[in-house]
């Protein structure tokens, strides 16, 4: 295998690959990244047999040589050396070239080293997903989708099924749902797909982060397939796979509630930085807890009281408030998570009671929604 290839070009493969590249790996020849090289261009593997991610470098794009293919053929390189030394060469192109048993020559500019391989063969295949169901999404929605759901996925391993997001294609609608069981997050949107086929799957919530990573802000069309146990995400130059978890995603629809009690309608800045105040002086410990109480004329005070620190009020003009008076407590992470990922200046959040989860969604818009359950406090 012999080939001359841009170094921008490679750096940016070997980055997007090594998102999948794991050091703790039964698997020693996983620890690598698989180059192949072939009549069409240079095509980089990473895999931790849960997350692989595959970037193609084409011969040639938009006119312009990207690589020059003087030998086909494929390797394997250790990936911590061969990412470290392709990001340090000195010139704008790198010439690879696998000599006898194995070993690599990396050369730039001055610069030439010397790497061992291993044999490709041995490297596993990808999975082979055949491609009859595909739904598309637009990139940009796509990343929205996964930074408006992923933060509420559970980091504990005791329900391993809640570490995932639950996506539900139906009619034409992709749904995606996370929840620690604390605290929920829902993001809706309308998909082009060409048959009308349903799926209800979980994806793993480390896996969706790689993979929003990756992508490009454009609003390139990303292919999405899934199967009994893989999803498939195909970008530009890049296929992404990852496992699916198994079994069964709990029903949340009960969770949310349809009717409220109490409904505010605040600023979303205004009310994000007053919970971000007076959670000051509760970030010691766990509990981190603000207090939300509504008084008269539509004000609503925040607190947050934390005996061996100090005590912080807040008020705050609503919009507008109806329904119940109300005294709730909450975490004000919960609360700062859910509000960063909402888009639009005002927010409505719907109380059912001092026990009862609340939810916040933008004003009229009900394509996303976050679910917080209160905390006891008295």
């Amino acid at each position: 295998m012999r080939f001359i290839i841009q170094r921008d070009r490679l750096v940016q493969s070997v980055q997007d690959v090594m998102k999948a590249v794991t050091s703790r790996t039964t698997i020693p020849i996983l620890t690598g990244i698989k180059v192949v090289a072939t009549s069409e261009g240079v095509t980089l593997t990473g895999s931790d047999s849960d997350i692989s991610i595959e970037s193609f470098i084409p011969k040639e794009e938009d006119g312009n040589e990207i690589a020059e293919i003087k030998q086909t053929g494929a390797i394997v390189l250790q990936a911590k050396f061969f990412s470290e030394i392709v990001k340090k060469l000195p010139t704008d192109s790198v010439e690879i070239h696998v000599e006898n048993q194995l070993q690599t020559v990396i050369r730039s500019g001055k610069s030439e080293f010397k790497l061992n391989g291993l044999d490709a063969e041995e490297y596993p295949l990808l999975p082979q997903i055949s491609e009859e169901n595909v739904f598309k999404v637009p990139t940009d929605l796509l990343k929205a989708m996964i930074r408006q759901t992923v933060f509420s996925v559970s980091t504990s391993e005791t329900r391993p099924i809640l570490t995932g997001v639950n996506w539900k294609v139906e009619n034409g609608e992709l749904t995606c749902i996370a929840t620690d069981s604390h605290r929920l997050a829902l993001r809706k949107a309308r998909i082009e797909t060409e048959n009308a086929e349903n799926y209800n799957v979980v994806i793993p919530g480390k896996s969706l982060n790689e993979l929003s990573k990756i992508l490009d802000d454009n609003n390139d069309l990303v292919e999405i397939v899934i199967t009994e146990n893989q999803v498939l995400f195909k970008a530009k130059h890049v296929l992404f796979f990852s496992r699916l978890l198994e079994g069964n995603y709990p029903d949340t629809s009960r969770l949310i509630p349809t009717e409220s009690k109490t409904d505010i309608v605040v600023n979303t800045k205004e009310f994000l930085q007053a919970i971000d105040r007076a959670s000051l002086l509760a970030r010691e410990g766990r509990n981190n807890v603000v207090k939300f109480t509504t008084i008269e004329g539509g004000i609503i005070e925040i607190s947050s009281n934390t005996p061996e620190i100090g005590h912080v009020v807040e008020e705050l003009q609503s919009k507008s408030v109806e329904g119940e008076e109300l005294k709730i407590s909450f975490s004000a992470k919960f609360m700062m998570d859910a509000l960063k990922t909402l888009e639009g200046s005002e927010i409505t959040i719907s109380f059912t009671g001092a026990m009862r989860p609340f939810v916040i969604r933008p004003i009229n818009d009900d394509s996303i929604l976050q679910l917080i359950l209160p905390v006891r406090t008295y």
